[in-house]
């Protein structure tokens, strides 16, 4: 019993650090200009890519904003101010009940993926979540969220974005993005989303964003990247690929709620003169559609 709660406790504790930020060590780097930190491609026209690393130890510095204390300079949890969600429309939060399973869309599992057996939803030995478990062979199939990778191009003053020619949101504008592949780090997974997306060369610069979606089980990590030639084109999932001015991106056309966060708090950094790194939880409302861009609220917004 003893061990149990301490286990139990320790996990608590090792989940409550993991929650917290994460500084990454990269150049300085700001709108107006400044030294660089870069990962490259040798080639994109080779599928047996090669990749280069630079980096510094110099760490980026912090700037003083609406969601830091002015005594400490530390980050803080809080709700942020750009929602686009009509009030009451924010999920309810967790319960404190063990047996209920979380908000997010979990898959209706009805077969074994390793012996074919069918499966019961039961909450398995030593665990608080409902889990799809084989009736014949036991084994436990446990569902985990995707990662999203991709590039937010600056190209003079402009930033690239792709006309989608697949569903979800068919005819809508997005970042260059797509899911990490096993065997590949989020850089070069956002590099190859990039080439396949935008047919576009690029290096990337620093991590933007990472905005975790909890009720699809996405998380989506977008970097900063500047292309390496003046060159893109549209790829087989694209339609057109088109830089736009920061004043004329098409907010109102754009694919994903994530699409949306991402360009504003770019617009407010370049304005701010300053590029941040970014974290935050974008809050779905249930029943909605991917395309439906504006029913969403940006929680525990983070930024360094």
């Amino acid at each position: 019993m003893c061990v149990c709660v301490y286990i139990m406790l320790k996990n608590r504790q090792i989940l409550g650090c993991s929650s917290g930020f994460v500084s990454h060590r990269w150049k300085p780097y700001s709108a107006t200009g400044g030294s660089l930190s870069f990962l490259s491609i040798s080639t994109c026209s080779n599928p047996s890519l090669s990749y280069s690393f630079s980096s510094s130890s110099s760490t980026l510095l912090s700037t003083t904003t609406t969601t830091w204390s002015s005594s400490t300079r530390r980050p803080r949890f809080g709700a942020f101010s750009m929602s686009s969600a009509p009030s009451g429309s924010n999920p309810d939060g967790p319960s404190s009940s063990v047996t209920v399973q979380s908000a997010g869309n979990a898959r209706k599992i009805n077969f074994c993926q390793s012996c074919g057996g069918p499966t019961k939803y039961e909450i398995p030995d030593g665990e608080e979540k409902i889990r799809a478990i084989c009736t014949v062979c036991e084994r436990i199939a446990y569902e985990n969220p995707k990662m999203v990778v991709g590039c937010l191009i600056e190209h003079d003053n402009k930033v690239l974005l792709c006309k989608r020619k697949i569903q979800p949101s068919y005819g809508l504008w997005t970042l260059p993005a797509g899911y990490m592949e096993i065997g590949e780090s989020a850089a070069e997974g956002a590099i190859r989303e990039t080439w396949e997306e935008a047919c576009a060369e690029v290096e990337v610069v620093s991590p933007f964003s990472q905005l975790d979606i909890p009720l699809i089980g996405q998380t989506y990590v977008i970097f900063l990247a500047r292309l390496k030639t003046p060159h893109f084109s549209p790829g087989p999932e694209s339609s057109e690929c088109q830089l736009f001015a920061l004043d004329e991106i098409p907010f109102d056309s754009l694919s994903f709620s994530s699409m949306v966060v991402t360009l504003k708090l770019y617009i407010e950094d370049v304005k701010a003169g300053k590029l941040n790194f970014h974290y935050g939880t974008i809050n779905k409302r249930p029943g909605t559609s991917p395309s439906d861009i504006h029913a969403y609220t940006l929680d525990y917004h983070l930024q360094s």
